[in-house]
């Protein structure tokens, strides 16, 4: 059975990216595109030269109508946040951008799944959906998953137990509007009320931390762009192996947690084979759930301002 990958952006984020899935994953055919014409032919040829290590794929730069055969199209163009933007900065010069791409993929005939981490990514995503007219189980964004990595990292340093051994999320909107699912949150099988130097204000400090170190990770390097190509390549893996895992992801919201209008949101989601076969409804407290209704609507209001022409 053949794989067939398309990248639609080979800046820091696609090409680690690129990197990390013909490491991790068996791969037929991996297409790379992008705007800039010989960087993809470049890190093509840098890229196969991993192949005789991983799994003999057929990497090359390519066009939008490659994308007629491919299972996968993974969008990470567009404009990166620089020092002191947020996320949502973006949204008119990224959504420009997403217009450009997805149109002329889906004229290719692709029937495949969109995956998403361009920022602001829940717009973004839930643009490439309407766009391109798919199902909505067959667009995905990578949405909170970073969010939740950054949060799992910070809660084992703090307890100094090892990250595996925490289990909690980041969700709503990956930007300012995100929030920690604390009232569920797990560590080491034992709820947050089990560690007393877990208090108020310590949590509060972790919070603020965990939204602001992206931005902290820009000022020091320019970009961010290991933490989301693993994220990308999870995703990726689980639709090309059927293998059904859940992560919180940029998914469709209809009617879960009271938000009635459609879109994409930070949530828990099956993904396996089909794309997003199962969304889920997490349990949230009070206060969580208002956090996540202010997420919405905050994500309504801008796209609410977007002419797609």
């Amino acid at each position: 059975m053949t794989k067939k990958v398309i990248l639609v952006g080979d800046g820091a984020v696609g090409s680690t990216f690129a990197n990390n899935l013909l490491q991790q994953t068996q791969l037929s055919e991996l297409v790379i595109i992008d705007v800039v014409k010989q960087r993809p032919v470049g890190d093509a040829m840098d890229l196969e030269d991993i192949t005789p290590f991983t799994s003999d794929c057929y990497v090359h730069a390519g066009e939008y109508e490659d994308a007629k055969d491919a299972d996968v199209v993974v969008i990470t163009a567009g404009v990166p946040r620089k020092a002191g933007e947020s996320r949502l900065d973006l949204v008119n010069k990224n959504v420009a951008i997403l217009k450009s791409i997805v149109q002329p993929i889906v004229d290719s005939g692709f029937k495949g799944i969109f995956v998403v981490s361009a920022n602001p990514v829940d717009i973004l995503t839930t643009l490439t959906q309407r766009i391109s007219g798919f199902p909505t189980s067959r667009v995905i964004g990578t949405g909170t998953s970073l969010d939740t990595a950054r949060l799992k990292v910070k809660l084992a340093r703090q307890l100094a137990v090892p990250v595996d051994q925490v289990n909690s999320l980041v969700l709503g909107e990956h930007g300012d509007t995100s929030f920690e699912n604390f009232s569920e949150t797990r560590i080491a099988g034992k709820a947050l009320q089990s560690y007393p130097e877990l208090n108020d204000e310590v949590l509060t400090v972790i919070e603020q931390e965990v939204r602001q170190k992206g931005a902290k990770i820009i000022e020091n390097k320019g970009a961010t762009f290991y933490g989301i190509a693993m994220m990308l390549v999870q995703i990726v893996k689980a639709i090309l192996t059927n293998q059904a895992i859940s992560l919180p992801i940029s998914a469709p919201i209809n009617g879960e947690y009271g938000i009635k209008d459609q879109l994409y949101l930070g949530t828990p989601a099956v993904i396996d084979g089909t794309g997003i076969s199962e969304v889920i409804e997490t349990k949230l407290s009070a206060a969580e759930q208002q956090k996540m209704l202010n997420s919405a609507d905050k994500m309504q209001a801008v796209l609410a301002k977007i002419d797609l022409g």
